[in-house]
């Protein structure tokens, strides 16, 4: 017990460590640039576009909020704003695809995948989910109700306070995963030195082969559905180390995952804005499945091209 407690530890603090890296000076670029101009001129570059979205032109600014850092920002800007239950359904389900780009992108290269297959992705499904959505759905014309949500921030004067609070918050991400995924770690670590992990890879066994990938996937699914794309990146990465994931498997489950992960909390904290968030749900998880299936049974019809090449050279 006390080996595993050990070495889960010590492959928190590595995990913690290697996304640390990434995670704090993203955090910390991203959160001086809220001072700056630049993210008004991205808002006003998207502007014109929106339309095609069904949204108005001032939607671009938690569209690019949230994008740029979170879905509390994203969520934060909307409550700003006087929209429709449409737009705010459509700006909850584009953020849901593609949100804190930068980070999770980052990410999900330290774990072995190209960060433009990333971003193709979840601004591909962000975009083509809200046309589909504004040209389906008729109704929504009635303005939002907002729940009872704060939407304070604190102000700071001057450059040395906006530094001050960007470094805070940049630490404070990285504490943020630290306090997840060292536990986590050694969960898992105990986890797996006492057998339980080879049950649950079984029980996990059918959902991972209809999804196209094989048994040993299984950890990375449930850490990327259960706690997101940044914090389970730590599970990820040792699951590619010790269970000996296959790129093929490792990408087809960053692309299930990016349509759908942190599915239970990403769907919930959209309650407040007042639109309907089971279709919210049952529109992530099945454009995620739908998408895993096919890019696999295409990944599998590539692969048995050549062998079927040489069969015939054979014959």
């Amino acid at each position: 017990m006390r080996s595993s407690l050990k070495k889960g530890f010590q492959a928190g603090i590595q995990t913690t460590w290697t996304l640390g890296k990434v995670i704090f000076p993203i955090t910390l670029i991203v959160s001086l640039l809220q001072y700056t101009p630049v993210l008004g001129w991205i808002t006003k570059l998207i502007t014109p576009i929106m339309g095609i979205f069904g949204l108005s032109g001032e939607a671009a600014i938690p569209l690019v909020i949230g994008n740029f850092l979170n879905l509390y920002a994203g969520i934060g800007a909307i409550l700003s704003l006087d929209l429709t239950v449409k737009e705010v359904f459509i700006l909850a389900l584009m953020l849901s695809f593609s949100h804190n780009l930068l980070i999770e992108s980052t990410v999900a290269a330290k774990v072995g995948l190209k960060i433009w297959i990333i971003l193709l992705v979840r601004l591909g499904l962000a975009f083509g989910s809200a046309i589909v959505v504004n040209l389906v759905w008729q109704g929504g014309s009635e303005m939002a109700q907002y729940g009872f949500v704060s939407n304070t921030a604190v102000i700071p004067n001057g450059w040395l306070e906006i530094i001050g609070l960007s470094v805070q918050k940049a630490g404070l991400g990285v504490i943020q995963l630290a306090l997840i995924v060292i536990p986590l770690m050694i969960v898992i670590q105990c986890l797996k030195d006492f057998g339980v992990l080879t049950v649950f890879t079984r029980w996990m066994a059918p959902v991972t082969r209809l999804l196209g990938m094989k048994e040993n996937t299984s950890m990375t699914l449930v850490a990327g559905l259960t706690i997101g794309l940044a914090f389970g990146a730590g599970v990820m990465i040792k699951a590619v180390e010790e269970d000996n994931v296959s790129h093929k498997d490792l990408t087809l489950a960053f692309i299930f995952l990016v349509a759908c992960h942190a599915v239970v909390e990403d769907t919930l904290v959209f309650i407040p804005l007042g639109i309907p968030v089971l279709p919210l749900l049952i529109i992530r998880l099945t454009v995620a499945i739908t998408l895993t299936i096919i890019i696999a049974a295409i990944w599998r019809k590539l692969e048995a091209a050549p062998n079927r090449k040489e069969a015939s050279y054979e014959n």
